[in-house]
């Protein structure tokens, strides 16, 4: 029964990413920057880089909303 050679080769065995795929999860991330407080259309503006940076740290994007409240 073990494991097998199939399951030790990652490349092999990982799904590839679509385009489509990759719209939805930036969609979905832009989304999650809108909850958190930042305007909708200063998000639009930016580019997919920056969405994932920002995303990755929320308290982040909290201070810079309130420093913008301000």
């Amino acid at each position: 029964m073990g494991t097998g050679r199939t399951l030790r080769k990652e490349s092999h065995v990982r799904p590839c990413k679509t385009p489509a795929g990759k719209a939805r999860k930036s969609r979905a991330q832009r989304a999650r920057l809108v909850k958190f407080g930042m305007d909708e259309t200063t998000v639009k503006a930016m580019g997919d880089e920056d969405v994932r940076v920002l995303v990755q740290r929320p308290a982040v994007v909290k201070k810079l909303v309130a420093k913008q409240a301000k």
